[in-house]
């Protein structure tokens, strides 16, 4: 692995994307399936901040199994529980769609023979339906590596050098994308190239800028 460790040299020049998933490819707000099943906006808010928590949330990501997250939760609130049990099974719901002007970037990538990759840290469970819902994305996809199925998440290092092995990457050969400045910073580490995504405007810009795209 000595070889894939250190700085990219500033004239090196990447020929693969690597792409993070949540908020990049795709948004993700699990208020757009709770919305739909709470009356009340105060009570909606309290369980989305106190109970279905981001913290709680992120075992799925590290590959804890969702029948033993749901279990400890709905007995802490037991009067949530059947709003509970629905995050697992309901998870592609809680993600409407792709970010503004991505699925035309990658469309443009493919068509520039560019290989495309991912590294997201999602649980292994949700997202083998979320594949299967968005397969005219994800197909363009040469490989993906999920957090939940490996039982670590980005920003460990050991995510990203699991990730070049599979994916047959150098890390000069690729341009990785993520919306997380620690994650950003963890790849950049290891000598890959980064972006730190804000939009799919400035994200093409920095594609044709490295020669992935014309201009």
């Amino acid at each position: 692995m000595g070889e894939r460790s250190g700085a990219a040299s500033a004239d090196t020049t990447p020929t693969s994307v690597i792409f993070d998933v949540g908020h990049v490819l795709y948004d993700w707000d699990p208020r757009v399936l709770y919305e739909r099943l709470f009356d009340n906006e105060r009570a909606l808010d309290a369980f989305l901040s106190t109970v279905v928590t981001r913290e709680w949330h992120f075992q799925h990501d590290a590959g804890r199994p969702f029948a033993e997250t749901s279990a400890e939760l709905s007995a802490l609130h037991p009067e949530h529980a059947a709003m509970i049990a629905l995050w697992g099974p309901r998870f592609s719901e809680q993600i409407p769609g792709p970010m503004p002007g991505m699925a035309a970037l990658v469309d443009e990538l493919e068509a520039a023979g560019v290989p495309l990759f991912a590294i997201t840290n999602f649980s292994g469970e949700f997202f083998a339906d979320f594949r299967v819902r968005e397969a005219g994305m994800f197909d363009r996809f040469r490989d993906i590596v999920v957090s939940g199925d490996e039982k670590m998440v980005k920003p460990d290092p050991a995510i990203f050098r699991l990730a070049l092995d599979r994916f047959g990457l150098a890390p000069a050969d690729a341009c990785f994308v993520d919306d997380n400045a620690a994650n950003v910073a963890a790849a950049t580490a290891l000598g890959i190239r980064s972006h730190l995504f804000r939009d799919a405007e400035t994200l093409r810009r920095e594609m044709v800028a490295l020669g992935l795209l014309g201009g």
